[in-house]
């Protein structure tokens, strides 16, 4: 109601513009309204006989008839186009800004929609049109050019308003999406944590914590007293990388996961175990060795003395 009443408060200065919009306006009743019908009235729509209005000096305008009903659009200036389709919106347009959407149609004759689609498409207003019960239905549904129609038309209070709703539901859509992200990973954080809590106690109760290097002990205990912080603030915390954090974490889990892998010794321990044995393989390799060797020995100087 805000937008026919600012746009039937202009009054045209152009005698042209005055013809193109009562044009615009046709010959339906206009009851609906009172800015519309007071528009009617005043642009002398109701007058059935009279001269007709003069064309402004040195313009092209539309011939028209004495009641002032018919336009020229081929013929007619920019200006009276404008004036002309803000008679049509007011009489037969409507503007929905409902669930999020700008929807603007205009509802006319069948045979009347095709050209008016391409009428529009020449004013660098691209429309869509369809059929819905036996009318014919011009439509648009981009807001920047239902703006960029209100502004031409002069509806700018309106578009204003238009703007700051859209503005309005894009800042809402945008803080919605930061929310559920940020609550999604909040919640995966939460799990995450409640996970690595319960592999830590269980490490703890079997007493593989103990046996695990300095880094995944400091780790577990930093993970136990803050249950609540990432992975990046237990870096800062403790003075690491946050990739060794997480592997700390990752070795923590996989413990907890397979207790019978193992995997409750130091890394290095069967590394020493294995280089134990190779060296008592090879300590004992040349005590072997030696024993032909010894023996040689023997026989030379055995053999020394007999020739003596």
């Amino acid at each position: 109601m805000a937008l026919r009443a600012e746009l039937a408060a202009i009054d045209p200065s152009r005698p042209c513009d005055r013809r193109a919009e009562a044009a615009g306006l046709g010959s339906a009743p206009l009851a609906r309204e009172g800015p519309v019908t007071r528009l009617a009235l005043r642009l002398g729509r109701g007058r059935r006989a009279g001269p007709p209005l003069a064309a402004a000096p040195g313009h092209t305008a539309a011939e028209a008839p004495a009641n002032g009903r018919e336009f020229d659009w081929d013929e007619s200036a920019d200006h009276c186009r404008l004036a002309y389709l803000r008679g049509l919106f007011l009489a037969r347009g409507s503007l929905s800004l409902a669930g999020g959407r700008t929807h603007l149609e205009f509802v006319i004759g069948i045979d009347e929609a095709a050209p008016l689609v391409a009428r529009l498409a020449a004013m660098s207003l691209p429309a869509s049109w369809r059929i819905r019960r036996g009318r014919g239905v011009v439509t648009w549904k981009n807001g920047d050019t239902v703006g960029l129609f209100l502004r031409r038309i002069g509806a700018g209070g309106s578009l204003l308003e238009v703007e700051a709703r859209q503005v309005s539901r894009a800042l809402r859509g945008d803080l919605n999406r930061v929310l559920n992200a940020e609550s999604a990973n909040l919640q995966r954080a939460v799990g995450a944590a409640g996970r690595q809590i319960a592999a830590i106690d269980e490490l703890e109760r079997d007493g593989r914590l103990a046996n695990q290097p300095y880094v995944v002990r400091l780790v577990a205990d930093a993970r136990r007293g803050t249950p609540e912080a990432t992975l990046g603030e237990l870096a800062e915390r403790l003075g690491l990388h946050r990739s060794a954090v997480q592997r700390a974490l990752e070795r923590v889990e996989r413990l907890a996961l397979h207790p019978d892998a193992g995997a409750g010794r130091r890394s290095g321990a069967g590394r020493r175990s294995g280089n134990a044995s190779l060296a008592g393989r090879r300590r004992n390799a040349p005590l072997l060795g030696r024993e032909p060797a010894l023996a040689g020995d023997e026989t030379a100087s055995r053999v020394g003395r007999a020739l003596a």
